[in-house]
């Protein structure tokens, strides 16, 4: 069953607006260490989700078509690195301006079992990888608590209107798969592996890398009917989480072909992503096999009182 959730709706669509005077790119620090990302505005608006009828490589979760109402937000112009994802992973790392340690009590990864990245990642501005959907959140959380500034993850209906902006088109670019290298990490290009975030050209809205190298997680469960129950005019649809499986990812990854990375395409979760973890309950930070996952930000441009941003983060965290 898929329902609109309301912390959601709070976080979403209620209070202290930023003036519009304000919507702009923005670099956010993180205080007390060298870690910089950059935020960039992406204008809210009415746009048609899910795969043209045109589109002969469509599949059944990308349809029906429905028009939907997305409210403005910021998302991170790259995926999270590991220069950033490590700070919250790493406690010795997370260090306050004066040069102590961050007081604010959170939890953190647990080890991973197996290196998440499978041996293919050690630079910093490489996209951290392999954690599971709940890592990523609390990773938002972290950085709530380290900046004052609320950030989570994207929902499909907003992942999808920042990659394409409802061009009924498999791509941004159109339709010509030629083009993605121009764009993306993918399987004909990356040599099996995934690579510094940037090195690409970005999409319209000032996005790298929104196709390929990494997938990236979003805030819903994972419905294969989801656009059926959607309807149309809605307001910031979402599939609310439900379960531990499946969970919704986006935007292909630089394991898949070109068909893997259009805009509409729809990944679930799976149990495999975990395979090689031999714990009993297997981890919740860390899937063993899913290196080809990360993640990108977004910052609704309507802030969440401080209680409700806890309460949000703790409806999927606690």
């Amino acid at each position: 069953m898929r329902i609109t959730g309301f912390l959601f709706c709070m976080v979403l669509w209620c209070h202290y607006t930023i003036g519009q005077s304000d919507f702009k790119a923005y670099n956010q620090s993180i205080d007390g260490t060298d870690v910089t990302f950059k935020m960039v505005p992406i204008e809210g608006g009415v746009f048609t989700v899910g795969a043209s009828t045109k589109d002969k490589n469509a599949e059944a979760d990308e349809l029906p078509r429905k028009q939907v109402e997305v409210e403005s937000f910021w998302m991170g112009a790259f995926e999270v690195t590991r220069a950033e994802f490590f700070l919250f992973r790493d406690a010795t790392r997370d260090l306050l301006p004066d040069g102590k340690m961050n007081a604010n009590v959170i939890s953190r990864p647990s080890s991973p079992y197996e290196d998440p990245s499978k041996g293919l990642g050690d630079k910093d501005k490489e996209p951290a990888v392999g954690m599971t959907q709940y890592g990523a959140l609390s990773y938002c959380r972290w950085l709530y608590q380290r900046t004052g500034v609320f950030y989570r993850l994207p929902t499909e209906c907003e992942w999808e209107y920042a990659a394409g902006k409802g061009i009924d088109k498999p791509y941004f670019f159109g339709k010509k798969k030629s083009k993605l290298k121009e764009y993306a990490w993918y399987s004909k290009n990356s040599n099996g592996e995934f690579h510094e975030v940037g090195l690409k050209a970005p999409n319209p809205n000032g996005l790298y890398d929104i196709y390929g190298n990494v997938a990236e997680w979003c805030l819903d469960q994972y419905y294969a009917d989801f656009y059926a129950t959607i309807k149309e005019h809605e307001k910031g649809p979402w599939g609310m989480p439900n379960a531990l499986y499946p969970r919704s990812v986006r935007g292909g990854s630089f394991k898949d072909d070109a068909l893997g990375c259009r805009t509409s395409n729809r990944i679930s979760s799976t149990d495999d992503w975990k395979a090689r973890d031999p714990q009993i309950p297997k981890s919740f930070w860390w899937n063993t096999d899913s290196e080809f996952v990360g993640f990108r930000l977004v910052r609704p441009l309507k802030q969440p009182t401080e209680e409700e941003a806890e309460e949000f983060f703790s409806s999927f965290l606690e």
